[in-house]
């Protein structure tokens, strides 16, 4: 969870007593508001990252003909969705069959099924005070036989709507979210993301410590003008000390995605297309702070919404990436005998240590304002300056791009190879499970989301074995 640089006012939670990390506008583990913040520090400019590399000479771009894109990317599940296990490891039942049109209003959604609806619970009828004792209870006998005659099938099973508890695998559960039955609380569709695109995919996690997930992404494939395939990948990490950075995260996401997915098939360069993609994504976050307060989250002594975001475009022989913030690309080629790499730079306060020779890149980030960043997507960000690269791998390998919630735990780019799964290539969703996994295993102290794509782009209808 990207912060921007500030510092709490206090070190630890006044409700949960969980430690704060600096510039926190919200306790990570219960979301306490923390209200008393010292004013934002005076603006410095972010340094510039040079660290581009021209694009490549001679690339023949054909000339683009008319097409609407293709390849849009598949729903997301969420983690309700997904198969599982009873607490035996026994495969779950499949949900009832959803009622036909027409069916009886009591199998209708809105039916509650903790009040007793048998007939036997209750007198058939109310004793009749002209009757003897032995004459209603003759009379009762007869009502129950003709009560009991075959009828058509009005006692409907639960509808499939209805939302079982992931806890006691009994309990209904209410529109808050909790179980009537044991009170334990769901997991929201935020909380574990997966998305798989053809040959690439992508996972996002809550973590173990931060109380929502306020990571986003977008995948998806489509074609060149000349029929060659290519892959899009757009992850988001909303700014923990920001106003609503879980909707900045999902905005900026799912605007860049559309943006590069629409520019692509019209034959613009990948390089362009992401540089425009990172302004409709910009646009798209700084229109979140002109909704009405209604819509807001009750706290005007707080930034705008805000979040970083880092993409990359895999084509059959271009990768092109960009970035705002501290959202990271890895590069890890097939052949790992052979270096990784990382493809861009930190817009933090360590980076900037590093590249002013003032620290060396252990020291930095180290300090506690390391993750403190100097560029972001928000309508008051200091200077909106998107950085893109492009380069021509001249072998196959993976394109790992993620949130800090994962190079937390694999920082350096020899060791993000050695997390990432040798087949990751050949089974993407596989691969980002297995990251995820990684980061959580570290600790999971925050948001963790990444997206892996196979280089060089493969042809369209490939996927995961």
């Amino acid at each position: 969870m990207s912060q921007m640089p500030q510092q709490a006012a206090v070190p630890k939670c006044p409700s949960c007593e969980e430690p704060l990390e600096p510039g926190d506008r919200f306790c990570g583990a219960c979301g306490y508001d923390l209200s008393v913040v010292p004013a934002r520090p005076a603006d410095s400019p972010t340094l510039a990252v040079n660290g581009a590399v021209p694009a490549p000479d001679g690339v023949d771009w054909p000339v683009a003909r008319d097409s609407d894109g293709h390849g849009r990317p598949a729903p997301v599940h969420a983690a309700a969705e997904l198969p599982g296990t009873d607490s035996g490891g026994s495969p779950l039942p499949p949900p009832p069959p959803e009622a036909p049109p027409g069916a009886p209003e009591s199998a209708a959604p809105g039916v509650r099924f903790d009040r007793p609806d048998e007939p036997d619970e209750y007198p058939l009828q109310a004793p009749d005070p002209r009757l003897s004792a032995e004459q209603d209870a003759a009379a009762q006998d007869s009502a129950a036989q003709d009560t009991a005659a075959p009828a058509p099938a009005a006692h409907a099973e639960p509808a499939a709507v209805e939302k079982v508890c992931v806890a006691c695998r009994a309990g209904r559960v209410d529109d808050d979210g909790y179980c009537e039955n044991c009170g334990h609380a769901q997991p929201r569709e935020r909380d574990h993301m997966e998305q798989e695109s053809g040959p690439i995919a992508a996972v996002s996690d809550r973590g173990l410590r931060h109380h929502r997930n306020e990571d986003a992404f977008s995948v998806g494939c489509t074609a060149l003008p000349d029929g060659a395939p290519a892959s899009v990948a757009i992850v988001c990490d909303g700014v923990s000390s920001a106003t609503r950075p879980d909707d900045a995260s999902l905005a900026a996401s799912r605007a860049a995605g559309e943006s590069l997915l629409g520019a692509l098939p019209r034959g613009t360069h990948p390089q362009q297309a992401m540089h425009d993609a990172i302004l409709a994504a910009s646009h798209a976050v700084n229109a979140l702070a002109d909704e009405p307060a209604t819509a807001r989250e009750q706290a005007p002594h707080q930034n705008a919404p805000a979040c970083t975001l880092v993409g990359a475009v895999v084509t059959a022989g271009l990768l092109v990436v960009g970035w705002v913030g501290d959202s990271r690309v890895y590069w890890v080629p097939a052949d790992r005998s052979t270096p990784p790499a990382r493809l861009t730079e930190d817009d933090s306060w360590a980076a900037q240590m590093v590249a002013a020779g003032l620290m060396n890149e252990a020291e930095a980030y180290a300090d506690e304002r390391a993750h403190a960043i100097t560029g972001w997507l928000g309508a008051d960000a200091y200077e909106l300056e998107p950085h893109t690269a492009s380069f021509k791998p001249d072998r196959p390998g993976l394109v790992v791009v993620c949130t800090d919630g994962l190079w937390n735990y694999a920082e350096s780019a020899e060791e993000m190879a050695d997390a990432v799964p040798p087949d990751a290539a050949a089974r993407p969703l596989h691969g980002a499970r297995v990251l995820v996994g990684h980061a959580l295993d570290g600790g999971g102290h925050d948001n963790v989301t990444v997206a892996l794509l196979p280089f060089p782009a493969p042809p369209q209808g490939a996927g995961s074995a």
